[in-house]
């Protein structure tokens, strides 16, 4: 079928049975569209608890297009080199009561599921990018973060409480780098706001400082590339990869900060919590071959320190190359899970981060073991009994594991399918690939232009993850998702 005749619209159709086929939920229930015409306005209180936080220059970094705003930022010089730096979390706890019927459906997907036919949001389009979205130049309430970093990045003292903010600049991920770089003009959102400018190097010097003290302690710099989908119309023209910058590390670094700080306050309250674990990587033996494939040594156990170490030397000597490292290691290290923290107990801790105790709580409109540890916060902050008791916390970290890791198969799945629709004209040609999967169930190749995976169906024995390797497509099934390569030369690594 020509490219002309598959339109966004039949992609869409297979992300919605992909979905149902994997236990996700593509609609929302007539009971939540229900609830939802009974929100007119967005939650708002006040009382002591509350602080009036109103007067900050708060600004929202994110995608181009995204209005499901789940945090602000601001940070403020202090004495000695430090910097205290908020984080505003849209309180959708406020507005969104728990085993309500949109809460119903949240609780089924876990997440809003990102694929390149369309996104299906967990919360209803009114909610995430209205009423509970920290929207510009609107009054929210909101959850703050408030921590005191030190000149070197090291976490001082922090405090976690409810406040009122407004979002005085939303401002996009590519402008703003573009901007600390030095290659591009101050965004329009920048420069309408006094001070804005000068604020958001603060920001940015801040999340430098704490990158530091992550690397050196062992976090994983890695770069890993998702072909996003480019469209004219209703006519899908490329996948493209979205590379990181300058402005997505402030967030990151500030967010990783962020919810550190909600996991030890949770402890220190004596509450359970959902924390995110990735144990050490079960293929370490393949990650150290990777190593002495580029002439360096790696402990023959796991080390964190050490892997990040050469993660930094060989983005430093071979950059082009570094995304496909890193997307072996990434495999290889597998994928992270939610688990239950009883309070006094330890846990596996985030290799990826190097970090013993990690929550998520930063981005409650599109994920909901955030919203789970808002209303764990809020409950701590007023003094009441946690609303989840352990055993319920422990079925949903399986659950939201679980619906995770489906909601990966999904966006794959839909985007294979539209690498197939992209490259269904282009049988017999050959690519360049690197393996990105290979186990008793396949082996999978990924390929540069377009940004696409596909399997390895003749000539795949003996490859493993991070092997360079000829192919050529065979065949492609927009349906189904399927990408089929022929291995056509020899085999390098990385």
């Amino acid at each position: 079928m020509p490219p002309e005749q598959v339109s966004g619209a039949q992609l869409l159709d297979i992300a919605r049975r992909a979905m149902l086929a994997r236990g996700l939920e593509p609609d929302f229930p007539p009971a939540a569209a229900q609830q939802l015409r009974g929100i007119s306005a967005p939650a708002m209180e006040r009382g002591a608890q509350i602080r009036d936080l109103r007067s900050l220059p708060w600004c929202s970094i994110d995608n181009d297009d995204s209005r499901d705003l789940d945090q602000l930022s601001v940070a403020q010089p202090a004495d000695g080199g430090s910097v205290r730096i908020l984080v505003a979390v849209a309180d959708v706890a406020a507005t969104l009561a728990r085993d309500s019927a949109i809460d119903a459906h949240a609780r089924v997907n876990t997440t809003s599921v990102y694929t390149a036919a369309g996104i299906f949001p967990m919360l209803p389009e009114r909610l995430a990018t209205d009423l509970t979205s920290l929207a510009e130049n609107a009054e929210r309430l909101s959850l703050v973060v408030d921590m005191d970093v030190a000149g070197d990045g090291t976490l001082r003292s922090s405090d976690i409480y409810r406040a009122l903010v407004v979002n005085r600049a939303k401002l996009a991920y590519d402008g703003v780098a573009a901007w600390l770089d030095g290659k591009g003009p101050a965004p329009p959102g920048l420069a309408a706001v006094a001070g804005m400018a000068q604020q958001l190097r603060v920001q940015d010097g801040a999340a430098q400082a704490l990158k530091r003290v992550r690397c050196n302690a062992g976090a994983l710099g890695l770069t890993t590339l998702e072909g996003q989908a480019v469209y004219a119309g209703a006519t899908l023209l490329d996948l493209r990869p979205e590379e990181d910058n300058r402005a997505k590390e402030l967030i990151e670094y500030f967010m990783i900060a962020a919810n550190s700080v909600v996991a030890a306050y949770l402890e220190r309250r004596g509450f359970p919590s959902l924390l995110r674990a990735l144990p050490a990587p079960r293929r370490w033996d393949r990650i150290v071959q990777l190593a002495q494939a580029c002439g360096e040594r790696l402990p023959a156990a796991p080390d964190g320190r050490a892997l990040s170490e050469f993660l930094v030397r060989r983005r430093q000597a071979a950059p082009a190359q570094f995304a496909d490292l890193s997307l072996a290691v990434v495999k290889l290290i597998g994928a992270g899970e939610y688990v239950l923290k009883q309070p006094g107990q330890p846990t596996e801790g985030h290799f990826g981060l190097a970090l013993h105790d990690y929550a998520h709580a930063t981005a409650p409109n599109r994920r909901f073991p955030d919203l789970i540890t808002q209303r764990l916060l809020k409950a701590a902050l007023g003094g009441g009994p946690a609303p989840y008791a352990a055993d319920e916390l422990r079925t949903l970290a399986a659950h939201c594991t679980a619906q995770e890791g489906n909601a990966a198969r999904v966006e794959r799945h839909v985007r294979k399918s539209a690498a197939a629709l992209l490259l269904q004209a282009r049988i017999g040609e050959q690519f360049d690939a690197v393996v990105t999967g290979a186990s008793d169930k396949g082996t999978w190749v990924r390929i540069s232009h377009p940004l696409a995976e596909g399997r390895v169906v003749q000539g795949f024995a003996r490859l493993d993850v991070g092997d360079r390797v000829r192919v050529q497509l065979s065949h492609t099934d927009v349906e189904r998702g399927f990408i089929d390569f022929a291995r056509v030369g020899g085999v390098g690594l990385l």
